[in-house]
């Protein structure tokens, strides 16, 4: 499989160059540029003491995240969703996954009545924005969490997150499984993925679609193996990057 070589120069099984610029953003509490090739997401942390009202009184903390695309992140501009008065589904659907994939590596006991809002803002995007955002989403609410604890709104001790998680997107191009698609190959994919996974290597959620042909079984293992693989690359930039700051 890593004898073909695609468009881009890459094998099969490599990522795009993955960057992550942490603290990007100096008003929020956690934070992180992330850059898929030429996907760029900016990803911010907002902690709040409290919770919404339906938590109230419960010992538990709340993790939720939002996404959007700059009117400029595509090859044409694109009207603000804030302008047409309504969000659209893909948004929402994108805003929860990133939300759902947090939350699965959150004790929310050990956050407290406490919560973390993460903004996941497209800059550019070249196919994989919600993979980054998850990816770079990690690193601001690990951020965030550190922010609190030196602020005293959750214990020293407390451990909040209890996992990393990332996530990477998979497809089949003409027969070949790949890893971390760019638009053009995203486009024409005969199996698209999105696939979440902790640092631990378990799963939290995997989206495919046949966008041809279906897809069969010894498929699916090589595309999980893929991505498998790929968030595991993921994962050890995450801690290098939140290691190197923090012993800086």
């Amino acid at each position: 499989m890593t004898d073909i070589i695609r468009a881009d120069g890459r094998t099969p099984d490599q990522l795009r160059p993955v960057t992550i610029e942490r603290g990007w953003s100096e008003q929020a509490e956690g934070s992180a540029l992330i850059s898929f090739g030429r996907t760029k997401v900016l990803c911010t942390a907002s902690f709040t003491n409290g919770v919404p009202r339906w938590l109230q009184g419960k010992g538990k903390g709340w993790v939720t995240a939002e996404y959007a695309m700059l009117p400029r992140s595509t090859n044409d501009r694109m009207d603000r969703e804030s302008v047409k008065g309504r969000i659209g589904g893909r948004t929402h659907e994108i805003s929860r996954l990133i939300g759902r994939s947090l939350r699965a590596v959150i004790d929310t006991k050990a956050l407290g009545e406490n919560t973390v809002v993460i903004d996941c803002d497209v800059l550019q995007a070249d196919g994989g924005t919600r993979t980054a955002a998850i990816t770079g989403a990690y690193v601001a609410l690990a951020d965030a969490v550190s922010w609190a604890r030196e602020q005293k709104f959750i214990g020293r001790n407390a451990v909040p997150l209890t996992d990393s998680v990332a996530a990477v997107s998979v497809g089949i191009i003409d027969g070949t499984p790949m890893l971390d698609l760019p638009y053009v190959e995203d486009v024409r994919a005969e199996t698209d993925m999105n696939v979440v996974v902790t640092g631990r290597g378990q799963f939290v959620e995997v989206q495919g679609t046949a966008e041809g042909a279906p897809f069969d079984r010894a498929e699916l293992d090589s595309l999980l193996d893929l991505a498998v693989a790929g968030a595991g690359e993921l994962a050890a930039i995450q801690r290098s990057v939140l290691q190197a700051q923090a012993s800086a």
